[in-house]
């Protein structure tokens, strides 16, 4: 009974590991919104669990912020 306890307690830490882990590489890579943009502590968690360092050079802002002000001056046909 012990072994089967430790053997999931053992496959749920991996679990655990492996999908933070796949979460900060995917975070990492995907655009971002602009109110995350330079978030101090998702760089730190994100560097500590990957290992890599967020490249600002091919993350993209998710949207233009100059897009919510045109579309509010649209005309209402």
């Amino acid at each position: 009974m012990f072994i089967l306890i430790s053997l999931l307690v053992v496959g749920w830490v991996a679990v655990a590991l492996l999908g933070s882990l796949t979460y900060f590489l995917g975070e990492q890579s995907k655009p971002i919104h602009a109110r995350n943009w330079r978030s101090e502590s998702f760089e730190k968690l994100s560097e500590s669990i990957t290992g890599n360092s967020i490249d600002y050079g091919s993350r993209v802002p998710a949207f233009v912020v100059a897009d919510a002000y045109t579309s509010s001056t649209l005309p209402n046909a």
